[in-house]
């Protein structure tokens, strides 16, 4: 029995120390592919945010000017959106109306299936079972939280207004005190009607559309951050850039529209491309942290932010253009447009 066990012993030995160097080899193996997917996680924060401030600034600085008012003027909200209505009211509508087409692609085919696909793979790990349409509820909590914040605003806006002797106040007190039931005469007198409705582009809708875009931009930064292979993370960073640029467009849009002033403006711009950097380091540490409820934590955020673009959608972007008169079917091809170039980059990945 000793003979036998002295003779398949340096086997053994050389069997142990082989699995040994391996387990080493391994180790270095993964510690190199955390350093390099570290490295580049690095890189891709500052160049993303670079590319999220640069574009931002120049789509809204481009819209500004080929609107033909200069930035400097947008202190004078009022003035300014009624020189925007009389002189390029078309102009303003059809990009409106193509930025309207985005967000509609962006929450019926990236949004809401990404949410609902992380969920329910959330749900089944998690070992949840149940009747009741949960992911649907939480985009719904989503979607109310907005609608009940921005109601609660605006009634104690007018119920203060009232107090004063005045009318409603839709806009911020930055010299924005102006009435959701303002109309242009003179506009109309010139045999041109034009709905200026300053409710459906406040402030405070743009920053809840900035809100929710931001919390968006952070799961997608998430996406970036939670992958373990370089070729994995320049396909998926990629397609987020290109995406991006498109989505910065579109908010230049609606901040140029709300009048906001230059300074909440750059505040916006500055900490909307911080979101995914923000993302991707959040993602980087998920990663190296290992949390078991992190997953299940990102799906439940990730789907309010879900409910919140919804309510932006549908309730603030396409009811204002479609029921406001003229254009009517250049309106919805540009919307179309808008929605047919963001599925024809959701379909080629």
């Amino acid at each position: 029995m000793t003979n036998t066990f002295n003779l398949f012993l340096p086997f053994n030995v050389k069997f142990i120390t082989y699995n040994s160097a391996e387990q080493q080899t391994n180790r270095l193996e993964e510690k190199r592919l955390k350093e390099s997917a570290l490295c580049i996680g690095v890189h891709l924060v500052t160049q993303i945010y670079i590319f999220n401030l640069v574009a931002a600034f120049a789509s809204f600085y481009l819209l500004t000017y080929f609107l033909g008012q200069p930035t400097s003027q947008l202190k004078s909200s009022f003035n300014v959106f009624f020189a925007f209505a009389e002189a390029h009211r078309t102009v303003l509508s059809l990009i409106s109306c193509f930025a309207g087409g985005v967000f509609l692609a962006a929450c019926l085919l990236d949004i809401v299936p990404d949410y609902l696909s992380d969920i329910s793979a959330e749900m089944d790990a998690q070992k949840l079972e149940t009747s009741f349409p949960l992911p649907e509820f939480i985009m719904a909590a989503g979607f109310f939280t907005v609608l009940i914040l921005e109601k609660m605003v605006l009634s104690f806006r007018q119920l203060r207004g009232a107090h004063h002797g005045e009318r409603a106040p839709l806009l911020s007190e930055n010299g924005h005190s102006h009435s959701g039931a303002v109309t242009a005469p003179d506009l109309e007198n010139s045999g041109h009607h034009v709905h200026v409705d300053f409710q459906a582009h406040s402030p405070f809708r743009s920053f809840m559309l900035f809100l929710s875009l931001s919390l968006h931009s952070v799961f997608e930064g998430l996406a970036i951050g939670l992958q373990s292979t370089d070729s994995k993370v320049m396909e998926i960073c990629i397609a987020i850039l290109v995406h991006k640029s498109i989505i910065v467009f579109s908010l230049s849009v609606k901040l140029v529209q709300s009048a906001v002033q230059p300074i909440w403006i750059a505040a916006y711009i500055g900490v909307f491309a911080l979101m995914s950097p923000l993302g991707i380091g959040v993602g980087i540490s998920v990663m190296e942290a290992q949390l078991a409820a992190g997953a299940l934590i990102q799906a439940i955020l990730e789907g309010l932010a879900a409910g919140t673009f919804i309510y932006i959608t549908f309730m603030e972007i396409l009811p204002h253009e479609l029921n406001s008169a003229g254009n009517q079917v250049l309106k919805v091809f540009f919307i179309l447009l808008g929605f047919t170039i963001m599925a024809a980059l959701t379909f080629l990945g």
